[in-house]
């Protein structure tokens, strides 16, 4: 037996082996250890001596949990089964690993969430060549840099196939929208995974041939039984070859892993860059999309407050929704069309909700069912998810739209499966096919009979008795049983006289004989092997009922597909209807109209009518760069984020929290929200602002749309504003996105007078006395104070220390405005870009001002001029030619351009 562990622990060296022995499954040697120190079980050992092999263990029935519990904390387990029947085995039972369970291949359902996908990913880098690795080798900027990263992904619990090409830069972005849990690498490009990546998902490592473009491409074809891949849409570019090699390696790492049926994943489909828009890492962190920024919970996020659908497939499409939102009018206007269609027919909608709640994950159990691993309670689950399927039939007959008719006629009831699985099957039926039990009676007359002969056979008892009786003429003649004796024919002594030959004496009781006869013994035996006989024609029976539900595979695939669609679709009209969402005109020009919009999040989470809403207004007559400012607390950010968050629905298709809206489809939507440090990789607050900062300038587009919330405030003033003020200039000039810009930089509003496409923006606040009340309306105009002080008073900050900050505040205002009692126009040069200078309460020096006062020409000239020697026409001559200059000054700085 020990060497059938050691096979299996050679076989997967990585995993811990849990080994099948009679009802328990053992670990042995370091295994133990570890199971015993991560799953709080009890070390032993059957040996004895010096040096005793550690042993821990725990009961069959709870595989699933401590598989579970294994899994979270990040370890891998093979199942080593017995795979033969140890009744009929011959000498030691064969055992075998029969799967390697890993973060990336769970299939269980008590494992997996029922409303989130679980990815298993592989990424294929391109591999240099010589002068390439040279060229890397000598800090040159190497060719494979730019040559795309093959990127596939698979959900094998419902069998959802993907794969693309991306640029390396792309990747981490692309993993952060995907999620998976266990992303497959080439050994040699392990150190090519970003650090931060690795935190969020378990990093396999496996050869270099498993990523070979031949292998990869022979075992895509021998799986899906085709010539070639080209029906499913790849070719032999560069690209394509690189998601074919992460895709091969896919289905290399599940065969080695599984090692049952891969059948439900019959299908490859490509994921082309342009179709989704694209959201990087960072943003989709800042903007809270299916996870919280703090806790990385749903709770709190934009998915959970959409999620509302009633089935765990309806929750997951959603969520691939909502990660990648559509860039083509058509489809985004057709799922709009087929919204509004339920909304204006609400009681149809609710109908069609309430048999949702009546389906099951049709998905997962057809998973189950085609690995040969789905349970006689999965199945007729199953079967009541069938019967239920011509009511929806009944409710999308008559509809007009094109997306709902679709929906209609992938709808199979599949009436003679639902009709069999309704006869063969109990309404309660057993997780495990060896409890038994859960054949309906009349299914199967073999069957009846023997649970005829198992329960005991009353009938027959009673015929055999009442025939004996008449026969031996012995009227209390009494046929009975018991677990030691069996069966047995009992007679009073006062009747002894009367018994017939044939009858065997087998114990005495009380006043009476028991006897046996060899009818009654034959009789009994079959009795016994009934039992047996019925467990085994059961489970051929369940058998038979699977594989009758698997050669329905792709009628039932369409089926799960339609409900998932038909039950995001009913979910969306609802909420637009309880939460009163409108419908967004989505075109393609690049406008951003949205009247008395609502942040989805907090619309749902406030208490009801305390949000308030606001307008949007971003084209070019109304400046495609708006500029908000205003105090801390006032809803800035929030504004901002809900920005994006609705752009970002009305892409998905759903209606959006607003009275009215016309939304410009975007292709990237980039959020630079908030701080974080990351000294794990040595990266500063303000070092991630300014990469992400930067990638946002590099990679924005025209049709982006960019939200930015205080640039520049990691750093000194000086260079913050600078920082900003540039970074404003850019967008304008360079790229030209909608962009919405958060900042207490006031300096920045001068932009509005000198740029023609940004304007002001601030958020109201009303003033008495001294207390503030934010009003979180967002109005025209630029904001002159950021009231921090009250914000720190409200946060608790000791009286002394505002008390104390309100003097020196009054003291600076007072220096300042002594100091620049007028404003000038910033200027081009360097010079006249100084911060002008003051000293403080303290004795230092504070800054007030990025274009306050400077050393003018004009301003040095008033200086030298004698006035008492100007004549009158001297006076205006002089006056003429100042207002000249400093207008010429204004037109420099107008036509200035960055770079």
């Amino acid at each position: 037996m020990m060497k059938q562990y050691l096979d299996a622990k050679a076989a997967c060296p990585n995993a811990l082996v849990l080994f099948r022995m009679g009802d328990f499954y053992e670990l042995f040697d370091e295994d133990a250890k570890t199971a015993a120190q991560v799953l709080g079980l009890a070390l032993t050992s059957r040996e004895k001596g010096a040096n005793p092999m550690p042993m821990a263990g725990f009961p069959h029935h709870q595989l699933d949990s401590y598989i579970g519990k294994l899994i979270s904390a990040g370890y891998r387990a093979a199942v080593c089964e017995q795979v033969e029947d140890p009744k009929k085995a011959k000498g030691l039972v064969k055992r075998e690993v029969v799967r390697v369970v890993t973060p990336g291949t769970i299939t269980e359902e008590a494992l997996l969430d029922p409303k989130k996908c679980n990815y298993l990913a592989a990424l294929v880098y391109p591999e240099p060549s010589k002068s390439q690795a040279d060229a890397e080798t000598a800090g040159l900027n190497a060719e494979s840099n730019s040559a795309p990263v093959g990127l596939a992904w698979v959900e094998l619990s419902t069998g959802h196939f993907f794969a693309g090409a991306f640029p390396r830069e792309q990747i981490a972005d692309q993993l952060a929208r995907i999620g998976p849990s266990e992303c497959l690498v080439a050994e040699s490009f392990e150190s090519n995974v970003p650090s931060a990546l690795r935190e969020r998902m378990m990093l396999t490592t496996r050869p270099v041939w498993a990523f070979g473009l031949r292998t990869a491409t022979e075992t895509l074809l021998k799986r899906f039984g085709t010539a070639t891949l080209e029906g499913f849409g790849f070719t032999s570019e560069p690209g394509d070859a690189a998601a074919i090699r992460a895709a091969g390696g896919i289905l290399d790492y599940l065969a080695e892993t599984q090692r049952q049926s891969l059948e439900h994943i019959d299908a490859l489909l490509p994921y082309r860059v342009g179709s989704q828009l694209e959201i990087d890492e960072a943003s989709r962190r800042s903007l809270e999309i299916t996870e919280t920024l703090r806790n990385r919970r749903r709770e709190g996020s934009l998915l959970y407050v959409l999620d509302q659908c009633i089935t765990s497939m309806g929750s997951r499409l959603l969520g691939e929704w909502v990660a990648s939102p559509l860039t083509r009018l058509a489809e985004i206007t057709v799922r709009q069309d087929a919204i509004q269609e339920l909304l204006n027919d609400d009681a149809g909608t609710r109908e069609i909700r309430e048999h949702l709640r009546r389906v099951y994950d049709l998905q997962r159990l057809l998973t189950r069912v085609l690995q040969a691993r789905a349970t006689p309670r999965d199945v007729a689950q199953i079967g009541r998810t069938l019967r239920v399927l011509p009511l929806f039939r009944e409710r999308l007959a008559d509809r007009h739209g094109s997306f709902l008719r679709s929906l209609h006629d992938f709808i199979d009831p599949c009436e003679e499966i639902a009709e069999q699985l309704n006869r063969a099957l109990q309404d309660e039926c057993p997780l495990s096919s060896r409890e038994g039990g859960f054949i309906r009676d009349g299914y199967n007359a073999e069957l009846d009979s023997l649970r005829d002969l198992q329960s005991g056979g009353k009938k027959w008892i009673a015929e055999y008795q009442t025939r004996e009786s008449q026969r031996t003429g012995i009227s209390n003649l009494k046929i009975g049983f018991n677990r030691v004796y069996g069966y047995y024919i009992e007679i009073n002594n006062t009747q002894a006289s009367k018994i017939p030959e044939g009858y065997i004496r087998k114990q005495t009781v009380r006043n009476a004989e028991r006897y046996i006869t060899p009818e009654l013994k034959e009789y009994e035996e079959q009795v016994l092997s009934a039992g047996e006989r019925g467990s085994e024609l059961e489970s051929e029976l369940f058998d038979e009922l699977r594989d009758r539900i698997a050669g329905a595979k792709t009628r039932l695939q369409k089926t799960a597909h339609a409900l998932a669609h038909l039950d995001v679709l009913a979910n969306l009209a609802v909420l637009a209807r309880e939460r009163g969402y409108c419908r967004p005109r989505v075109v393609e020009e690049p406008v951003l109209m949205i009247f008395d919009g609502r942040h989805p999040v907090l619309d749902l989470t406030e208490a009801a009518g305390t949000f308030v809403p606001n307008d949007t207004k971003s084209d070019d007559r109304h400046g495609t760069i708006q500029l908000i400012t205003g105090p801390n607390m006032a809803g800035k950010s929030t504004f901002i984020r809900q920005v994006a968050l609705l752009t970002l629905m009305s892409q998905i298709g759903s209606f959006i929290p607003a009275k009215e809206a016309e939304i410009g489809i975007v292709d990237r939507i980039f959020a630079r929200v908030g701080a974080s440090d990351e000294l794990s990789r040595g990266q500063s607050t303000f070092m991630v602002e300014m990469t992400e900062t930067a990638r946002i300038l590099n990679m924005a587009t025209a049709r982006s749309l960019v939200i930015l919330d205080e640039i520049g405030r990691g750093t000194s003033t000086y260079d913050g504003i600078s920082l900003a003020w540039a970074i404003v200039e850019y967008l304008h000039e360079r790229v030209n996105c909608r962009t919405f810009f958060a900042t207490h930089y006031h300096e920045l509003t001068d932009l509005a007078e000198s740029f023609e496409r940004i304007a002001n923006l601030n958020v109201a606040v009303r003033e008495w006395n001294e207390e503030i009340a934010f009003l979180h309306k967002i109005v025209p105009g630029a904001a002159d104070k950021s009231y921090g002080i009250h914000v720190a008073r409200l946060a608790g900050v000791p009286k002394e220390v505002i008390f104390r900050a309100r003097e020196i505040l009054a003291d600076l205002e007072k220096t300042h405005l002594d100091a620049t009692s007028h404003h000038l126009e910033p200027a081009a040069s360097e010079h006249q870009r100084e911060t002008f200078t003051q000293t403080t309460p303290g004795g230092g020096t504070m800054q007030f001002s990025l274009f306050g006062p400077e050393d003018h020409p004009v301003i040095e000239e008033i200086r030298q001029t004698d006035m008492n020697r100007l004549t009158p026409i001297d006076a205006l001559k002089l006056l003429s030619e100042w207002k000249q200059q400093l207008e010429q000054d204004a037109k420099k700085l107008r036509r200035r351009r960055p770079g």
